[in-house]
């Protein structure tokens, strides 16, 4: 099983960057690459080469699964597994965005050490099936 190290994350939200960037980092020994904006992650996404994708749904000008699509046209990144952080809680809505690629949603507000396990498991999933 391949051991999961890079993480990319995008959101808008600067306050949410600085508490997954430090979680992921100090807790999950992760190395972390973050953008503001989907376009930004576009732009940035193949130098860093992520094994794994962590996108905001909301978000201004591109919304996550925007920036989801985008991202898995880009060359090497087309398998890359993306789990979504949303505030958006109501019955379905996860569901909707599994069955359109995600591999995992993350309801915010989120317990950060949570956060870690949850990636690590849903990395191990991955890597199983």
């Amino acid at each position: 099983m391949e051991q999961l190290q890079r993480i990319m994350h995008v959101d808008d939200d600067e306050d949410i960057r600085q508490i997954v960037k430090l979680t992921l980092e100090l807790i999950g020994k992760y190395s972390v690459a973050q953008f503001s904006s989907g376009q930004e992650a576009v732009d940035n996404a193949v130098n860093f080469a992520p094994q794994l994708i962590i996108l905001d749904v909301m978000m201004p000008e591109m919304n996550g699964e925007e920036t989801m699509h985008l991202l898995h046209k880009l060359p090497g990144l087309e398998n890359v597994p993306i789990v979504f952080m949303t505030a958006k809680a109501e019955d379905g809505y996860s569901q909707k965005l599994i069955e359109q690629g995600a591999l995992h949603v993350i309801i915010k507000p989120f317990d950060p050490p949570e956060i870690c396990n949850q990636i690590q498991a849903t990395w191990e999933a991955y890597q199983a099936s």
